[in-house]
C-alpha cells in the first residue's frame, strides 16, 4: 500500500507496506491506501504488514528499487561504492574501462557525479544511477514511515498485540529509524532531525554529532524491548533485534568518539558496556560460526547475523550488479577468458598487511584464492562472498544469494578492542582482539601502544572487508588526515573538517526549506 504526504521541505513521503505471503516475500506491495484512517492500525496483521514494508523502504534506500538483475540505472551499489571502494585500496582491472574504481578510490566524487566524458557518465548514470548518493528522500521515507509507526502502534486495539509484542515492534519501528539517521550522517554529516509523525515544518541540519546523541537516547528508550532473536529464523538478522540495536549503537559511540573527541572516553565506555550486555545476555541467541561456515554466514539467518539485506532468488530478489560481489566476482570457470572478471582487485601492499605472507589466517585461505592474493590483475579471486549451489560455477547472471550483510556480532568483538585500547586497557583489548583471531587460527597480537591500535584497526579490515565499514573506519579515526597511514585516500585537515570526506547533497534539498544548506566543500 502506497500513502503519500506531502513534506515540502525535504521530500515526498512514499509509505510502502508489503504484504507477507506463504512464501513470506518482502516485495509484494498492495494498491494505494490511507493507512491514517479509520481503515488501518487495527489489527496485528495492520503492524506486521506496516513494519515489514518499512524494511523493504530501507531495502529501496540502499539498492535498487526495480528487483531484476540488469535493470539499467536502477542500481545502486551503496554498500561498495560508499564505503569499500571510496577507501582507496581498490584497483581497476580492465583498463580504465571502470574508471570509478580509479574516481572513487581518489575521491573524485565531482568527476564521479558530474563529469563530461563518456565512460563517467555512462556508469554514473545509465548503469548505476550514482546521483542517488546525494539525494536523501529515501531515507526520510524510511524515517517518516518509522515516526507514524511509533506513533500509531501503542493504539492498535487488536487483543493479539500483547504489550510484549507491542514494545517489540516498537524497537524495531525506532531500530529503523536510527539506523536511516546513522547512514545519513556518514554520507552528509550534519542533517535535519525530526521524530514526530506527519511532520511538515521547514527544518535546518543538526550538528551530526547531536543527531547521534539524540539517536543513541532514542534507541535506548525502545530496545530492551526488542526480542534477542526470532522463533521463525527466516526473520534472523533481516528484522530488528536487540543484537542489531545494541551493535548499531556501538558503532554510534565510535562514531561520537571521533568526531567529540572531548567526550570520546564516556563513548568508548558506552561501547564497552554495550558490547558486555550483549556477549552477557544474549542468552545463546549470537554466535560466532566458524569461518569454515562462512557461506552461511554471508547467506544469512545465522547466529552471527545480527541485520542485514537479504536476497534470494527463489523469491526474485536480486542486488544484481549493486552488491559488492559483482566487482570481485569469483568464477573458475570464465577466469582466464576473455570475458573473466574480477574487474577489480586490491593493492597488493594492502593485502600483505592484512594477511601477512607465510602467517596463518584462514580468512586469508577461505574468502580468497590464496595463490592470488597478492595480485593486482584479474587472476585475483575473493570468494567471500561466493553463495552459489555450484561454488565452481557462477554465470553471469548474478546467481549469488548472499546477505547485504549491514552487523554481524564478531563487530561486537572488534569494536570493544578498539574502544579498550583507546581507553589503555591493552589487556583487555588483547583479550577481545584474540577471540577474533583465534576463530581465524591466526596469531595473537602480542604489539602494544600505537601499534596495537593499527593492528586492531586493520583486523577490522581483515574480517569485514567488502561488507561496507572500511571507508567510515578510515574516516572516524582521522586516518584520512594521517599521512603516516598507507592504505587510505588522504585529505588535508582543512579539507577534512569542509566536509571532503563526505557526500554532495542534491540542490532539490533547498526547494521550498529556507533553512537548509548543502555540503560547501563540493559547491
Amino acid at each position: 500500500m502506497y500513502h503519500m504526504k506531502r513534506i515540502a521541505y525535504l521530500f515526498s513521503v512514499v509509505l510502502v507496506i508489503t504484504s507477507i505471503s506463504g512464501c513470506k516475500k518482502f516485495l509484494n506491495v498492495d494498491p494505494p491506501s490511507d493507512l491514517s484512517g479509520n481503515n488501518f492500525w487495527q489489527t496485528l496483521q495492520d503492524v506486521e504488514n506496516f513494519t515489514n514494508g518499512n524494511y523493504e523502504l530501507f531495502r529501496q534506500s540502499v539498492t535498487r528499487t526495480n528487483m531484476q538483475a540488469g535493470s539499467g540505472n536502477d542500481e545502486f551499489p551503496f554498500y561498495p561504492f560508499g564505503a569499500d571502494m571510496r577507501g582507496g585500496m581498490m584497483i581497476d582491472n580492465t583498463n580504465g574501462f571502470r574508471e570509478y574504481v580509479r574516481e572513487l578510490s581518489n575521491n573524485n566524487i565531482r568527476s564521479v557525479l558530474y563529469g563530461t566524458g563518456g565512460l563517467r557518465r555512462y556508469w554514473g548514470d545509465e548503469i548505476f544511477n550514482l546521483k542517488r548518493f546525494t539525494q536523501w528522500d529515501r531515507f526520510y521515507r524510511v524515517i517518516a514511515a518509522a515516526n507514524i509507526a511509533v506513533d500509531r502502534i501503542s493504539t492498535v486495539p487488536d487483543p493479539a498485540l500483547t504489550p510484549a509484542l507491542k514494545n517489540a515492534y516498537l524497537g524495531e519501528a525506532v531500530f529503523i529509524r536510527n539506523l536511516a539517521y546513522f547512514h545519513m550522517v556518514r554520507l552528509y554529516g550534519d542533517v535535519a532531525y525530526y521524530t514526530e509523525p506527519y511532520f511538515s515544518k521547514p527544518l535546518k541540519r543538526l550538528p551530526m554529532v547531536q543527531v547521534l546523541k539524540n539517536c543513541i537516547a532514542d534507541m535506548k528508550a525502545y530496545y530492551k524491548g526488542m526480542v534477542w532473536t526470532y522463533d521463525d529464523p527466516f526473520y534472523v538478522g533481516i528484522r530488528g533485534m536487540r543484537g542489531s540495536a545494541i551493535v548499531m549503537m556501538m558503532e554510534m559511540n565510535m562514531w561520537l568518539a571521533g568526531f567529540d573527541r572531548p567526550n570520546s572516553a564516556t563513548y568508548y565506555n558506552d561501547a564497552i558496556a554495550l558490547g558486555d550486555e550483549i556477549r552477557n545476555e544474549n542468552g545463546g541467541a549470537y554466535d560466532l560460526l566458524p569461518l569454515e561456515d562462512y557461506v552461511q554466514i554471508f547467506k544469512g539467518r545465522s547466529k552471527e547475523n545480527l541485520f542485514g539485506v537479504p536476497q534470494n532468488r527463489n523469491y526474485g530478489e536480486t542486488f544484481g550488479w549493486s552488491d559488492f560481489f559483482d566487482q570481485v566476482k569469483y568464477d573458475l570457470v570464465l577466469r582466464g577468458s576473455s570475458g573473466s572478471i574480477p574487474y577489480t582487485s586490491y593493492n597488493p601492499d594492502f593485502m600483505r598487511a592484512l594477511y601477512p605472507e607465510g602467517a596463518p589466517d584462514k580468512r586469508a585461505s577461505l574468502w580468497f584464492d590464496p595463490v592470488t592474493l597478492y595480485n593486482a590483475n584479474r587472476s585475483f579471486a575473493m570468494k567471500k562472498f561466493l553463495v552459489t549451489t555450484d561454488p565452481n560455477s557462477l554465470d553471469a547472471n548474478n546467481r549469488n544469494d548472499a546477505t547485504q550483510t549491514i552487523y554481524r556480532y564478531v563487530d561486537v568483538f572488534l569494536l570493544q578492542a578498539e574502544a579498550y585500547a583507546e581507553l589503555g586497557n591493552e589487556g583487555a583489548a588483547k583479550q577481545a582482539l584474540k577471540i577474533v583471531r583465534d576463530r581465524a587460527a591466526a596469531p595473537e597480537i602480542v604489539v602494544a601502544g600505537e601499534d596495537l591500535k593499527e593492528q586492531i584497526f586493520l583486523e577490522r579490515a581483515r574480517e569485514l572487508l567488502g561488507e561496507g565499514h572500511y571507508w567510515y573506519d578510515c574516516v572516524r579515526t582521522r586516518r584520512i588526515t594521517d599521512v603516516s597511514y598507507k592504505f587510505c585516500y588522504h585529505t588535508t585537515v582543512e579539507e577534512f573538517q569542509r566536509g571532503a570526506w563526505t557526500w554532495p547533497i542534491d540542490r532539490s534539498a533547498l526547494a521550498n526549506n529556507p533553512e537548509m544548506t548543502l555540503n560547501n566543500y563540493w559547491e
